[in-house]
């Protein structure tokens, strides 16, 4: 008897410092989590993950959490309003997993960047990654936005796109092209863009416009801040917009 407690003493010994050391690990892919989470997600799951359902869904207490699978795909592939993240690799995708199954009262426990890459190689490839300053839009598209800017976005946003209202009495909005809107939206994509303007603009009647109306007005948005016309439209995939980064002037 005294032998078997001696070995699962010394056994204990052996394992305390391997969990001493994931939990180091863990802690570092929650803080990097976080501040991923910060940059890429909190525009629509909000900095408590309250969301703002249904069009945008809590994450506190979401059981659905628990498949880290679905987590995955979501991230890479996206889902309803969700845009994809293409260019968020398996130690970013793991750290925002860990940082959001266990942020505020939520505890589903650690991922293991493992897990994700055994996932993410059964999902599609990625293509090829590009900025807004590659040329993905044409000057026929940002035209077509111009004619439908006013009537929709420039109320509150303004004839020059500079979050002044043309009405002094109007509060002032984000502005939608130029330094300050590139500096507020460096590093995401032109899919969370699309994602984020049809599901809640205009603010007083969202989703009102086709999805062709919004791409037009996101390409009107880009010609106004400046960057080059190429020969293709930019078009209404979610895919192929997750791979359009914005980017301040290279």
């Amino acid at each position: 008897m005294l032998k078997v407690v001696v070995g699962i003493l010394a056994l204990a010994s052996l394992i305390a410092p391997l969990a001493a050391a994931q939990q180091v690990v863990d802690t570092v892919l929650f803080e990097q989590g976080q501040r991923l989470y910060e940059g890429n997600c909190a525009l629509c799951h909000g900095d408590s993950g309250t969301g703002d359902p249904p069009t945008f869904p809590a994450l506190i207490g979401n059981d659905l959490l628990g498949d880290t699978a679905r987590i995955v795909s979501h991230i890479r592939q996206g889902e309803g309003t969700m845009p994809p993240f293409p260019d968020l690799g398996a130690e970013a995708i793991s750290s925002v997993a860990n940082y959001i199954r266990n942020a505020w009262e939520n505890d589903f426990g650690s991922v293991h960047t493992d897990e994700i890459s055994a996932v993410l190689e059964g999902l599609e490839a990625i293509g090829e990654m590009a900025s807004v300053w590659d040329g993905v839009f044409t000057e026929a598209q940002a035209n077509r936005g111009e004619a439908v800017y006013p009537g929709s976005c420039g109320l509150c946003h303004g004839r020059r796109l500079n979050g002044a209202p043309d009405d002094p009495d109007m509060r002032s909005t984000p502005p939608l092209a130029r330094a300050q809107f590139l500096r507020g939206w460096e590093g995401r994509s032109l899919a969370t863009l699309f994602e984020y303007t049809r599901a809640t603009m205009p603010e007083n009647n969202p989703a009102s416009l086709s999805d062709e109306e919004y791409i037009d007005i996101i390409a009107y948005m880009l010609s106004v801040g400046g960057m080059p016309v190429g020969d293709d439209d930019l078009r209404t995939d979610p895919q192929s917009l997750a791979r359009t980064i914005i980017q301040q002037r290279p």
